[in-house]
């Protein structure tokens, strides 16, 4: 099955939410379509419709990122992009912490993802999941990637980072270790 990404990262991770199937990213020559949708959801099935008609087979893509309580849900869909077209992780995670500490509210966050499976024969099926949390002031952590250093989930009983925590225990509470789970179950993979 094609993974509609080029995004390493991605690849590892959905490699090991996903260890049933066999995932392959996109070919280094692949053109990727504009992500113009609106939503998580829209986005998603964008690359996946898009790396089906391009490829063929089935395909799997996701579409993820950080959604502020105190900036109405920013950056939302433009997580990759937040600090502008060509800034990487720290630049979008240092706007985001000058934006959310200007804002001086209560620091809620959640981590949002929707994973689009489009079939070999085109059926299209969406799965989307949160991990809900809070974002600290300051880095923290050396794994994970993008907004991880910051995001506090609710769903452990220490105060770690998703940079702090294991691949595995990551996984297990995850936006995008939920979504996989369920388009998994949908495929009848072993959860």
């Amino acid at each position: 099955m094609i993974l509609a990404t080029s995004n390493l990262h991605k690849v590892r991770e959905m490699r090991e939410l996903l260890p049933g199937l066999e995932l392959e990213p996109l070919p280094a020559d692949y053109e990727s379509p504009v992500e113009d949708g609106e939503s998580f959801e829209a986005n998603a099935l964008i690359k996946a419709r898009a790396a089906h008609a391009a490829l063929g087979g089935a395909v799997l893509a996701d579409d993820s990122g950080i959604e502020s309580v105190d900036l109405d849900g920013a950056p939302g869909i433009y997580s990759a992009r937040y600090a502008g077209e060509g800034a990487g992780d720290e630049d979008n995670l240092d706007k985001l912490l000058r934006e959310v500490d200007a804002a001086d509210g209560g620091r809620r966050a959640a981590y949002v993802c929707v994973v689009a499976l489009v079939d070999a024969d085109g059926t299209e099926h969406v799965f989307e999941a949160t991990c809900e949390g809070r974002l600290l002031r300051e880095r923290r952590g050396s794994g994970g990637f993008g907004y991880d250093p910051i995001f506090v989930p609710d769903d452990t009983d220490d105060e770690r980072t998703m940079s702090e925590l294991t691949p595995a225990e990551k996984n297990a509470i995850s936006h995008r270790g939920r979504a996989a789970r369920l388009a998994a179950a949908h495929l009848g993979l072993p959860g």
